[in-house]
C-alpha cells in the first residue's frame, strides 16, 4: 500500500536537524515506492534546506516563511500544520522525538483523532501495515506496537534511521510543483520565545552525536572534564555526563545523560569513572559500541560494554587522545 506521509522538519540555529533527515527515511519507508512524502519547512531561507530534503527522499515541500516559528515556537507551528493536516490529509504524520517533536506530536493525534506511537528506534513491516519498535522500562525491554485507525502520529528517535545521502546539488528547480508556499498567519498566543540562551555551548548536539564521551564522579571535578573534551574533539563528538557528576556541581545538567536526562544512541560511547548505575544505563545503554574506563573492575558499566578498561581515567584518556591524533584523517 503506497501512502502520502508529512514530515514536520525542525531546525536549530538556522540549520536543519539531522533527525529530519532521518524522520524522511523513516517516511520513506511508510510511504511504499510509489507513495508520497511531503516535508514541512517552518523557519526562514527555506530553499536551501529544501533541496538538501529532496535530495534525502523527500518528494515535495511545504514551506511557511516565519520568523517566529524558527525560535523553536511549537504552538505557532502547531497552528501552521494543523491547516496543512486538514487540507493536505496525509496518511501518517512522522516528527523526531525531540522537545520539540514532544510537545507538538500529541496535540497532532489530538487534532488527527488519532493514536501516537513516540521514540521509535525500528519500522518493519507487518502484513498492509507497519509495526513500530520502542523501548520501555528505561531500556530494558521492547515493545512492538500497531495503529489500528488508518492515520498515525509518529515520532522516531535520533540515531536509529539511517538516512539517504543523495545530491543536494543535483536538485536545482524548486518551482511550484515541488516547493510550494504555505501561508502563515501569526496566532493569539499564550507565551512567546524571544530567545534562547545556551548554558552549555557545544558544536555537536548530545541527542544527535555520532561519538559521545562522557564522565562521572570519577572525574572528581570541573577541571576532571578537560581530558574528557580532549578526547571528544579529536573524535568529532560530544561530551555527556551522568547524574552523579552534575549533582556534584562538576559540569551542567543539560550535559546529562540518563533516565532524567537525555537518551542518546551514538555509534560510540566511552565512559569515563561511570559506575553504570541502572539510572545512567536507561539513558545510553542503546549505543552501538560502549567502552568503560574505571578503576573498580566491578563496575556495573562493565557489564554492558563491548570493551572495558581497568585504570586510571587521567592516565587512559590522555593517552588513547594522544594515539588518536596520530592517525590520518577519515577520507
Amino acid at each position: 500500500m503506497n501512502r502520502y506521509i508529512l514530515v514536520i522538519t525542525e531546525q536549530r540555529d538556522g540549520m536543519l536537524r539531522q533527525v529530519s533527515l532521518e524522520a524522511i527515511a523513516a517516511a520513506r519507508l511508510l510511504a511504499g515506492d510509489a507513495g508520497t512524502v511531503a516535508a514541512f519547512l517552518s523557519g526562514t531561507d527555506n530553499e536551501q534546506h529544501a533541496a538538501r530534503l529532496l535530495a534525502s527522499g523527500a518528494d515535495r515541500i511545504l514551506s511557511a516563511e516565519s520568523e517566529q516559528a524558527i525560535r523553536t515556537d511549537s504552538e505557532t507551528v502547531f497552528q501552521t500544520v494543523s491547516a496543512v493536516i486538514a487540507r493536505e490529509q496525509p496518511a501518517a504524520v512522522v516528527l523526531g522525538h525531540t522537545a520539540f517533536g514532544k510537545d507538538i506530536a500529541p496535540r497532532l493525534a489530538v487534532k488527527m483523532d488519532t493514536g501516537q506511537i513516540s521514540d521509535v528506534i525500528a519500522i518493519e513491516p507487518y502484513g498492509d501495515s507497519f509495526a513500530f519498535t520502542r523501548p520501555i522500562y528505561a531500556g530494558k525491554a521492547f515493545e512492538k506496537r500497531l495503529f489500528r485507525r488508518e492515520t498515525w502520529v509518529i515520532t522516531i528517535r535520533p540515531n536509529n534511521f539511517q538516512p539517504f545521502a543523495g545530491d543536494a546539488a543535483a536538485i536545482r528547480t524548486l518551482d511550484s510543483s515541488v516547493m510550494q508556499s504555505i501561508p502563515h498567519e501569526q496566532p493569539d498566543l499564550r507565551s512567546i520565545v524571544k530567545d534562547v540562551v545556551k548554558r552549555a555551548a557545544g558544536k555537536t548536539d548530545l541527542s544527535e552525536a555520532k561519538i559521545i564521551v562522557s564522565g562521572g564522579r570519577g572525574v572528581r571535578s570541573a577541571d576532571g572534564f578537560k581530558p574528557l573534551a580532549e578526547l571528544a574533539e579529536a573524535l568529532g563528538g560530544a561530551v555527556g555526563a551522568s547524574r552523579g557528576a552534575c549533582d556534584a556541581g562538576y559540569c551542567d545538567y543539560s550535559m546529562q545523560i540518563g533516565q532524567t536526562g537525555k537518551v542518546v544512541t551514538p555509534e560510540l560511547y566511552i565512559a569515563c569513572g561511570i559506575s553504570g548505575a541502572i539510572q545512567h544505563l536507561a539513558g545510553m545503554s542503546g549505543s552501538r559500541v560502549i567502552v568503560a574506563i574505571n578503576k573498580d573492575p566491578e563496575a556495573p558499566i562493565f557489564k554492558i560494554a563491548d570493551y572495558g578498561l581497568v585504570g586510571d581515567l587521567f592516565e587512559i584518556v590522555p593517552l588513547l587522545t594522544e594515539e588518536i591524533k596520530r592517525l590520518p584523517p577519515v577520507q
